[in-house]
């Protein structure tokens, strides 16, 4: 049976978990007082409020669901710890054209490129790990080959 883990940095599982919190205590409340609300208007038929909050309690607990889910298959890795090779949790500045640019690798759940966080599941983060300052990481794109220089890794 293939691995189901969830890998997350311990600031992925406290802000998967804040989340969690959140939806449980303030969200999933607020949902049911709406509904509570819209009832009361009467005739469900057509009644767009009853309907626009029964969706939003569907997205509630259907996130509440994948939370739960992934909290429980998650395994959490210590930030950096590679031996100076890129390891889940490795922060990572490369060279690319001649810019700078600084990546963390995590797990696919925290995966966040606008803020740097690359998945260890995408191509920018497999040709990462592993490698080690002064190496070089090939990563296919569909312009061709991309070749980025491994400055420094924490």
């Amino acid at each position: 049976m293939p691995d189901q883990s969830t890998y997350l940095t311990t600031d992925g599982l406290d802000k998967l978990k804040g989340e969690l919190k959140e939806l449980k205590e303030t969200r999933r409340p607020a949902v049911l007082e709406r509904i509570k609300e819209a009832v009361a208007y009467g005739d469900l038929s057509e009644n767009s409020e009853y309907e626009d909050a029964k969706n939003e309690q569907a997205f509630v607990e259907g996130r509440i669901v994948e939370l739960e889910k992934l909290l429980e298959d998650a395994k959490v890795v210590k930030t950096g710890g590679g031996g100076g090779h890129v390891a889940l949790g490795s922060k990572v500045t490369v060279k690319h054209d001649g810019k700078s640019v600084a990546y963390t690798v995590v797990g696919a759940a925290e995966a966040d490129p606008t803020s740097g966080k690359v998945s260890n599941e995408s191509p920018i983060g497999q040709a990462l790990l592993g490698k080690g300052k002064g190496d070089e990481a090939v990563v296919e794109t569909p312009k061709g080959h991309a070749t980025y220089q491994i400055v420094s890794v924490e």
